[in-house]
């Protein structure tokens, strides 16, 4: 499966969007990738991570473990983890920090590949790695399903991509005036009042 392929399941679902949205990052992008539309189907979801996890096996062999970061990637990860006959465990923000909760574990030295729903700059799968490795994981790689950074986001370890496309992302204080005019939308979940 190739970038094309990935975004033409995301066309299908209607997840392709197009408009002015602030990322999980708070970086403004003209384009939104809504994930949720796409995992809401499970042939759809298993098609994508099957093909994540054979790219995954391809490049670093068979992990002991899939880890994702909650909420976005717990769709992935089991999914991925599923393809691979692995564990599939998150991590969740603890007093402002990633751990794993809800009695999950690892064993020192398990090989982990961390799994992420959509990268951008790389800010939730660098914290993610560090939380693994703080409980003893050894992360192999990082994977995820869209890289919207080109492959310009530096996680601290090997990241695995099935699709990979530069979007433009900006500061807020620095919009393109063909953007600032466009309404914004801020469809994610990290600033939801609790």
């Amino acid at each position: 499966m190739n970038t094309e392929d990935v975004l033409e399941e995301f066309r299908a679902a209607g997840a392709l969007r197009e408009g002015h949205f602030v990322l999980s990052s708070g970086l403004h992008s003209p384009v939104f990738l809504q994930k949720n539309l796409v995992f809401m189907h499970g042939d759809r979801c298993e098609r994508l991570c099957k093909a994540l996890a054979d790219k995954i096996v391809a490049a670093v062999g068979k992990p002991d473990v899939v880890i994702s970061p909650a909420v976005g990637g717990i769709i992935p990860g089991y999914e991925t983890g599923r393809q691979l006959g692995v564990a599939s465990l998150y991590v969740e923000r603890e007093g402002g920090a990633f751990k794993l909760r809800r009695g999950f574990s690892i064993e020192p030295g398990d090989k982990v590949v961390m799994v992420e729903d959509i990268v951008t700059t790389g800010l939730s799968s660098r914290e993610c790695i560090a939380a693994i490795q703080a409980a003893g994981g050894e992360v192999i790689a990082a994977a995820c399903i869209v890289d919207r950074s080109g492959g310009k986001a530096d996680v601290g370890v090997p990241l695995i991509a099935l699709a990979s496309l530069e979007v433009p992302a900006y500061p807020a204080d620095a919009l393109p005036p063909e953007l600032a005019a466009v309404p914004i939308e801020d469809p994610g979940s990290r600033r939801l009042s609790k």
